[in-house]
């Protein structure tokens, strides 16, 4: 069925499945749209024969309460986000009255207590001293690199010797490897994905020694184009943190430990999303406001000491 044939008679279900084809098939990226397929599933096992004409205020919330039933509150918000699109347009074409999502209440099971997700300073050092760290690439290599580099796992994959600036200390972060789907080079997540990173001496280093017989274009940490998974890259980087003694993380888990070492040093917000390739820097303060906060509460002390010392 096409979208321009559904009626306030039919499903949905129906016409959800039908907007996600018009509207975000094509246009957004397959991890946001494998999103949108999900909330489509929800919708067919909460409210399979529910007409549009039915989905009024009462309709709507009876919806989002059963699926906070067995989700934390973000993510039936993130649910609500993914059906609002679609139900906005379904008043804007007439197949519904009035707009069933306003003063919608947001509900959610607690929240289940948070594992570190980030080392610090001292863990990453002793992390750092216990990879292995050979003759040619390894997984090592790439911990190393990411520690360092704050890098996604996809940007990391999609490295060639040609992104290395030896001279200029810089990298090059134009792609990302598409390891979900096969391989190959895909676009970055962002226009401000596309960067250029400071390298430090050590990296220079060893890098350069690294990559000295490497060709220019082939991706440095997948071998012979081979299929890799981050599952690969998370089993050698937990064995490497029991090793060193300190909080088991994951990949995606470095980004963060490179992210919170620079701003507990002074870094701003603002370099700091530069450097991840942040789209802005609200994204940043987001995913580290207990760290920003942590560091306000330090400001406050500094502050008091020295009005304090004025007397």
């Amino acid at each position: 069925m096409r979208l321009s044939e559904i009626t306030s008679e039919d499903t949905f279900c129906n016409y959800y499945s039908c907007w996600v084809a018009v509207y975000k098939e094509g246009a957004v990226r397959p991890v946001t749209l494998r999103k949108y397929r999900l909330a489509q599933t929800w919708l067919n096992r909460l409210v399979p024969s529910l007409q549009i004409c039915m989905l009024d205020r009462i309709a709507y919330q009876d919806l989002l309460n059963n699926y906070a039933k067995c989700h934390e509150r973000q993510t039936t918000m993130d649910f609500h986000h993914q059906l609002k699109g679609a139900i906005l347009d379904a008043v804007d074409d007439g197949l519904i009255k009035r707009d069933p999502t306003r003063k919608a209440i947001i509900k959610g099971k607690q929240p289940q207590p948070k594992k570190r997700k980030y080392l610090d300073q001292y863990e990453l050092h002793k992390l750092l001293s216990v990879l292995h760290l050979r003759e040619k690439v390894n997984w090592d290599w790439l911990i190393l690199l990411i520690a360092k580099t704050g890098l996604r796992f996809s940007e990391a994959l999609a490295l060639t010797r040609s992104d290395f600036d030896f001279k200029r200390q810089t990298l090059s972060v134009n792609k990302t490897w598409d390891y979900k789907n096969g391989g190959g080079f895909v676009a970055t997540k962002n226009r401000s994905s596309n960067r250029k990173v400071q390298l430090d001496w050590q990296i220079i280093v060893q890098f350069s020694t690294l990559l000295a017989d490497m060709s220019n274009d082939t991706p440095i940490f997948v071998q012979d184009k081979c299929p890799v998974y981050n599952s690969t890259a998370n089993a050698v980087l937990e064995r490497r943190c029991k090793s060193a003694g300190v909080p088991v993380i994951s990949i995606h888990g470095l980004r963060h430990t490179h992210a919170s070492i620079l701003l507990f040093a002074g870094v701003s917000i603002g370099s700091v999303a530069k450097r991840l390739g942040h789209a802005s820097m609200n994204t940043t303060e987001k995913t580290y406001l207990h760290i920003i906060q942590e560091l306000e509460n330090k400001d406050v002390d500094l502050v008091m000491r020295s009005l304090t010392s004025l007397v």
